[in-house]
C-alpha cells in the first residue's frame, strides 16, 4: 500500500510540476504575442507611410511628365 502511495505521491508531483511548467510557457507565449502585435503594427503603420510617400513621389513624376 506504501508503495502504492508514493507511486500516486510522485505522479502528483509531476503533474503539479507539468502544470507549473505550462503556465511559465503560456505566460512566455502570450508575452511573445504581445511583441508580435506591437511590432505588426508598427509595421503596418510604417508601411503606409512608406506607400503614401511613394503615392505622392509618383504624383509629382507624373507632373513633371506633363508639364514637358
Amino acid at each position: 500500500m506504501a508503495d502504492q502511495d508514493s507511486s500516486i505521491v510522485a505522479k502528483l508531483d509531476r503533474l503539479v510540476a507539468l502544470c507549473a511548467q505550462m503556465q511559465r510557457d503560456n505566460q512566455q507565449l502570450l508575452e511573445r504575442q504581445t511583441a508580435l502585435l506591437t511590432e505588426r503594427s508598427q509595421l503596418v503603420e510604417q508601411n503606409e507611410l512608406a506607400r503614401q510617400k511613394i503615392e505622392l513621389m509618383i504624383n509629382r513624376l507624373r507632373g513633371l511628365n506633363a508639364d514637358q
